[in-house]
């Protein structure tokens, strides 16, 4: 298999598409206005809870729901955590679910959309701002393109993110002085600075959790054909999703931290909507049997 760094922008789809990412550099720009608006208890915590539940949603969902068919919900929890997903600002459910197949099919190759042998910049960010990347190949996802409302999340996957913007702001006029608030830092806080630190958080799985390198015992305690790795820090600011290595040795299990110690945030929610009755068949790690390298 030819693994051989390709050259950079030899073809014009895979150039950076300036117009289109004008809303991504503005969205960082605006994390700036944290320094007009100020910052209150209450806006700090809303901003928590913003990321938290849609690091959730992209986690259990976009990843291990739709990319892996970790587990089945019905139509309706489905469409929900596909809302809550889109309004991470991480595009629509097809065009992130068709990709990651993409990503597992061919595991940094060339063929890989985010290969790390184009280096961290392409791996983190760099290879959704072009051209290329900007379509959803259909074919990759034709079961959830069967889905009437997933395409259509799809299609209009701004959307989500700009009501969920405005219900931030509308929170913060809501709330008002009586909680040393307003509108506008309510969406600063809750929309802008916490999507940029949930984007770059999901954006190190693909970069730092993959550089090459053969990587410490402890990281990659599975021996898969790819430089995945477990990173625990990782895990923390992402739902589990640094327990990459897990990952890629058993990919459509919905629990990604297979030790007891390895916190998995994502598993335990989809746990709880288990316990609901919203969603089903929670494939575990088929684990049985199997050791990691170097375990006793």
């Amino acid at each position: 298999m030819d693994r051989a760094v390709p050259a950079l922008a030899s073809d014009p789809d895979d150039a950076v598409s300036w117009l289109r990412i004008v809303p991504f550099i503005g969205l960082h720009i605006a994390c700036f206005a944290a320094f007009a608006v100020g910052v209150s208890p209450v806006a700090l915590a809303v901003a928590v809870a913003s990321y938290l539940v849609r690091a959730f949603a992209v986690s259990a969902f976009y990843h291990r729901g739709f990319s892996h068919r970790a587990f089945r919900a019905g139509r309706t929890t489905q469409f929900v955590f596909a809302a809550l997903a889109a309004a991470a600002t991480q595009r629509g459910p097809l065009w992130w679910a068709a990709h990651h197949r993409m990503h597992h099919a061919k595991a940094d190759t060339d063929a890989d959309p985010h290969s790390p042998r184009r280096g961290f910049c392409w791996s983190h960010m760099g290879w959704f701002l072009t051209k290329r990347h900007f379509r959803t190949p259909l074919l990759p996802v034709r079961d959830l393109a069967a889905l009437a409302e997933l395409r259509w999340l799809n299609r209009f996957d701004l959307i989500a993110p700009v009501a969920f913007a405005g219900a931030m702001f509308a929170l913060g006029e809501a709330l008002g002085a009586d909680f040393g608030t307003s509108g506008w830092q309510m969406l600063v806080w809750g929309y802008v600075v916490s999507t940029v630190a949930l984007m770059h958080a999901t954006f190190l799985v693909n970069s730092v959790a993959h550089r090459p390198g053969a990587g410490r015992r402890r990281q990659r305690p599975f021996d898969t054909r790819d430089s995945s790795r477990n990173l625990w820090w990782l895990a923390l600011i992402t739902m589990g999703e640094g327990w990459h290595n897990n990952h890629h040795r058993h990919a459509g299990s919905a629990r990604l931290g297979f030790r007891w110690w390895q916190l998995d945030l994502a598993w335990l929610g989809l746990k709880l909507l288990a316990w609901l009755g919203l969603v089903t068949d929670l494939k575990p790690a088929p684990m049985k049997g199997e050791r990691p390298c170097g375990s006793r």
